[in-house]
């Protein structure tokens, strides 16, 4: 007899809408899979993450300390911005587990932070521009070169335009809002940010103490 196909199982998958703008438009799609154990083996995360197509899904393994396993649609990774900050808001948690470490979370009115650290980012290549225009003006690359390509909007309130391409070739060809290589630019940099990715997504960084940087943005529900 063989065996059952766990993808025909009746998953809930909350998707989710991280680093909206002020009125609660863009932001990057998010799977999550609250209930992780109905579907425990690697090979089946990563075929449902390629099936949903979302930019992350993420599995949760334990609720209530807040163990979490991040998908691409062709990779696993152990940490990634937009997933962690969307995963914080929808199971209102203060800590969240994930293979980098403890990564600590707050609520602050409409923004939902996480602390982070810009070594727990995968490496990008980070492209400057001389203008917000000529982000704009890009084509999509072709695939080989994960690339955020960033300008100066107003460089002294710290307001930068970004666009993100992550070159996987798995079906994403523009990341709408990355929380990973914010942490890069601004470790770069720095100093708080504040990113306009994609069509409009907004990402508020903020540097703190010992290389910890703050990450935040608005998160809505989309469905389920």
């Amino acid at each position: 007899m063989s065996a059952p196909d766990v993808l025909s199982a009746p998953f809930v998958v909350d998707v989710l809408s991280v680093f909206c703008d002020g009125e609660g438009r863009n932001g990057n799609r998010l799977g999550v899979v609250r209930e992780g154990r109905l579907c425990p083996d690697p090979a089946d995360r990563q075929r449902l993450a390629r099936r949903l197509g979302h930019s992350e899904t993420v599995f949760v393994d334990d609720p209530e300390r807040g163990v979490l396993d991040i998908y691409t649609p062709s990779v696993r990774l152990p940490f990634a911005g937009h997933p962690v900050v969307g995963a914080a808001w929808l199971l209102d948690l203060e800590v969240l587990d994930l293979e980098v470490g403890e990564v600590w979370a707050r609520a602050d009115g409409e923004f939902t932070w996480i602390e982070a650290r810009a070594e727990w980012a995968p490496q990008r290549t980070l492209r400057q521009y001389g203008s917000a225009a000529d982000v704009d003006a890009l084509d999509v690359p072709p695939p080989g070169e994960w690339i955020y390509a960033w300008a100066w909007e107003e460089e002294a309130a710290g307001r930068v335009r970004a666009r993100a391409f992550p070159g996987r070739g798995d079906g994403i060809e523009e990341d709408e809002a990355t929380g990973g290589a914010a942490l890069l630019l601004t470790a770069r940099l720095g100093r708080a940010l504040n990113i306009t990715q994609g069509r409009g997504s907004q990402i508020m960084t903020a540097p703190g103490p010992d290389g910890v940087i703050e990450l935040g943005g608005r998160v809505r529900r989309l469905g389920a």
